[in-house]
């Protein structure tokens, strides 16, 4: 790949269905069965990306070579699985989901540029740490770029 043709970039709400899908791919790319995904979930996951765009400061990434899209990121502020007690300055979490390149596209670092793009748009909003859950294709990716391998993988910002 020559990276110089490599370009990421913000997405809009038009690269919405492509951002589902990729979320799609990347569930059958880790051994989920077709079966095995709710018949709704392009209308579930289009739902969730405008709300968290409207209420989490959601954004996407696409990669793109040569005008193809070959990946993309999305991450918005974590809202969290139980309300939060503690003053944003100490813990801001930023949620990083979606981490996907098209197969013929993988190992060569598309990966960690996407997620180094989604980790600086979530310092941006003053996120004090950056969460994801890794799949096994991605630890090494995640664990290269300084995240904590553990259940949950974070990386703290500041």
């Amino acid at each position: 790949m020559n990276d110089l043709s490599l370009s990421i970039n913000p997405a809009t709400h038009l690269d919405d269905s492509s951002i589902a899908q990729h979320f799609y791919q990347l569930w059958l790319d880790n051994d989920i069965s077709k079966d095995s995904i709710d018949d709704l979930w392009l209308e579930r996951t289009l739902e969730f990306i405008a709300k968290a765009r409207k209420e989490l400061s959601f954004q996407a990434f696409m990669a793109t070579i040569d005008r193809q899209v070959v990946g993309s990121v999305s991450c918005q502020l974590f809202a969290g699985l139980y309300p939060s007690p503690f003053k944003s300055s100490f813990r801001k979490y930023g949620y990083i989901w979606n981490v996907f390149v098209e197969s013929s596209y993988r190992r060569q670092g598309i990966a960690s540029q996407l997620t180094t793009t989604a980790i600086e748009y979530l310092r941006s909003l003053d996120c004090t740490h950056a969460i994801l859950h890794a799949s096994p294709h991605g630890k090494s990716v995640y664990q290269q770029l300084g995240f904590v391998p553990k259940n949950e993988m974070i990386l703290q910002l500041e």
